[in-house]
This record gives structure tokens, sequence and C-alpha cells, in this order.
């Protein structure tokens, strides 16, 4: 008779190896994962809901509605023809301000709406110009990841991290943030010797695109307008959450239904552009990690890293960063964080130690380390997506070629910051 121990154990691995393998959809394996635990009698229904975390579920559909809203507004796209104007048809400056661009929407949006908002304006305009859009959406890919590492909402692990650690907006923006900043400023000097004299446009395809008329792209101004300060409101409520006593979820929450109330919008439209897989595979990797958590698993691993942790807090915090980010550069990121999350709060709780920095690194660790191949974030694989529909092929190597190095000069500079600020 097998224990309970090795039951879930079994399935814990036997899911995470699909989802690597991508053989069957990971949010189909996961759900069966889930069901099992509680077919086998390791939990009960009641048992398993509870370990859903619904702070980042209801942050995670919240932000979303709202986006989804914003999206139809037009504003997107006029906010990358006036960039690509600016830039004056000039192909490096196209690259470096969509990078920008793409860095600060992924910070407060979220990285994956970004780039599926960007990419397809950014094709527009290098179809435009005649050039390879390849030099212009691996730098935004890499963009979105760092821009995302800066806040509380901008990628699903620092949404995940903040709901249990209690860590709040600000706290990611005055932690996390300067570091995003810093590593956004180095990259595109980096891409600067990579691309800037690889991509050459005629001045006549130059003068076609600053033809074009950015304000034919806003659909609804009195919606935008309605749109944007309600985005503004939530992003405020985010900065003071703590302060008025609400949870991050809820101001999401309270900002999604007060958008579908002033907007008009069809509910079945807006809620039928809410990325419903990936809410349920989040929902139901909280019980995968649940079962692990009940028979044990966690308290036992959680014991042997405060063991090391006491004796060596450097050497964990700096292991933190970098396993997380090689693990994050060829695994999905999300389950892995959502392994780590309990055991950091377990080790909090067994010992003085002030695990602080230990987030940050799996924060800075997971979400950088996303740039380190293709398959290493969603944002990376909606890219590659989009491409594909287009004729173009980003290949598995051939992104693996920038984007790792690249993730390893991000991940050394937040090694010195990390030891700098926290260790």
């Amino acid at each position: 008779m097998f224990s309970q121990t090795a039951i879930v154990l079994a399935i814990f691995i036997a899911t995470y190896v699909f989802i690597i393998s991508e053989k069957i959809d990971r949010t189909i394996i996961s759900f069966f994962g889930a069901t099992m635990l509680i077919l086998l009698g390791i939990m009960s229904q009641e048992e398993a809901l509870l370990f859903i975390d619904f702070n980042t579920i209801g942050l995670l559909i919240g932000m979303m509605t709202i986006v989804n809203i914003l999206k139809t507004t037009g504003v997107f796209q006029y906010i990358a023809i006036k960039t690509a104007k600016l830039a004056k048809g000039d192909p490096w400056r196209i690259i470096m301000f969509l990078c920008i661009v793409t860095a600060v929407l992924s910070a407060f949006l979220d990285n994956v709406t970004t780039v599926l908002l960007i990419a397809p304006v950014t094709l527009v305009i290098t179809e435009t110009l005649e050039v390879n859009p390849l030099p212009f959406l691996v730098p935004q890919i890499i963009s979105s990841n760092i821009g995302g590492t800066g806040t509380l909402v901008g990628d699903p692990p620092n949404i995940m991290i903040g709901s249990i650690s209690g860590l709040g907006f600000m706290d990611f923006m005055l932690n996390t943030g300067p570091i995003a900043l810093i590593i956004l400023f180095f990259t595109i000097i980096i891409f600067k010797f990579i691309y800037g004299k690889k991509v050459e446009v005629d001045e006549d395809l130059k003068s076609k695109l600053l033809m074009f008329d950015e304000k034919k792209a806003i659909k609804e101004k009195s919606l935008l307008v309605k749109s944007l300060s309600i985005l503004f409101l939530t992003l405020v409520g985010f900065s003071i959450h703590e302060t008025i006593g609400l949870e991050s979820a809820s101001v999401a929450l309270i900002g999604a239904s007060t958008m579908l109330l002033v907007s008009g919008a069809n509910i079945e439209i807006v809620l039928h552009e809410i990325e419903w897989p990936t809410i349920f595979f989040f929902a139901f990797l909280f019980i995968l990690i649940g079962g692990l958590e009940k028979v044990g698993i966690i308290d036992m691993l959680a014991e042997k890293i405060t063991e090391t942790a006491e004796t060596n807090f450097f050497l964990t915090a700096i292991l933190m960063l970098w396993g997380s980010a090689i693990i994050s550069s060829f695994l999905d990121n999300i389950p892995f964080v959502a392994t780590m999350i309990p055991l950091i709060s377990k080790m909090a709780a067994m010992s003085t130690l002030d695990v602080t920095p230990l987030w940050w690194a799996l924060s800075l660790g997971a979400c950088l380390g996303g740039n380190g191949s293709l398959i290493g974030a969603s944002a990376n694989v909606i890219v590659a997506g989009i491409l594909e529909k287009s004729s173009y092929k980003l290949s598995f190597i051939d992104y693996l070629k920038i984007g790792f190095p690249m993730m390893i000069i991000s991940i050394i500079m937040a090694s010195f910051y990390l030891v700098a600020m926290y260790l």
C-alpha cells in the first residue's frame, strides 16, 4: 500500500513532467492532477478549495477585465504608431522607443497583455518599412519581461509572491522597480550594438510610415477618458491598498466592476476575452501544491533550506536567485514559483530569519529568468506565435543566442543589487 506522501509526490512529478513536455495542455493536466488528489482521498473538495489563493485569481481577473475594455478604445495602436512617428521612421530609434513603451506598459498592465497588443502593431510598422521584424520583436520580448519584474501586477510570479508574502504594490515598486530600470537601460545599450547598424530603411519608406494617422486608431474618445481615469485610480489603489485595508485583488476587482459599469461593455464579450485557461491553471496548481503541503513535504524541504539559511543566508539567497533564473529559463516560471512560495513561507514560520531578501531573489530570478529561452515565459511564446502567422519564424536556437546571454547579464546585475541592498 502506497503512503499518501508517495501518492502526492507521484501525482505532482507526473503533472510537472507533462507541463514541461507540453504533450498535454497545462491546464488540462493540472486539472486532472488536482482532481486525482480528491479522488484518492488525499484531501476533500472543501480542503482543495481552501488551498486556492483567491487573491492571485482575483487580481488576474480584475486586471484582465480592465485591459480588455481599455484595448477596445484603440489606445495601444495609437501609442505604437505615435512612438514610430516620434522616432521619425529611424529603425533603431523605433526599436529603442518600443522597448521603453513595452517595458512601461508591462509594468502596469502585465507583460502577456502588452505583447499581445503591441506586437501586431509592430508588424504593421516593419511591413511598411519592408524590414525583418525579428530585430524589433526580440528586444520587445526581453523588455516586456524586464518591465514586468518591476511591479506587483507586471508578471504572474510577482502577483503570487505578493499575495502570500504580504508585500504590496509599493514594496515591489521600491525594491524590484529600481533594478528593473537599471537592467532595462543597459539592455537597450546592448541592443544598440546588436541591432543598431543591422536594419537600414529607404527614405521613401520612412516617409510612408510618417503618413500614418495615429488619431484614427482611437475609436471611442469618451470611453478612453473613462477607462484611463479608472486605470489611474486602480493603480493609485494598488499603491495605498495596505493603508486603506484592501487586498490588491479587491482593488483590481473594484476597478474592473467600475469599468464595466461606466463603459457599457457587453459582459459576455469581455468575459470571453479573459484568459480563463490561465486562471484555472493557477487554481489547479494551488491545489497540487496544497497536496504537498498537507502530507508534510513542504515542511520537510523548508526545514532543510532553513538549516542552510541559518548557517549561510548569503549563499541561500544567491542560490535562490540563480536557481530561479536558470530553471525559469527552460520551465514555465509559474509552477516553479508556486512550489517555492510555501517553502519560503514555512521558513519564515520556522525561524527568526527575515526571509524578505529571499522573496526578492525569487521574484527577480523567476521574472528575469523568463528571458533565457523561447519557452521561459508566456510573453515569449505569444510573440513567436504572432510571428509565425506573419510567415516569419523565431526559432528556439535563434532566440537562445540572444535571450540567454541577456538573461545572464541581467542576473549578474541583480546579484550585485541583491548583495548591496539586502545581504
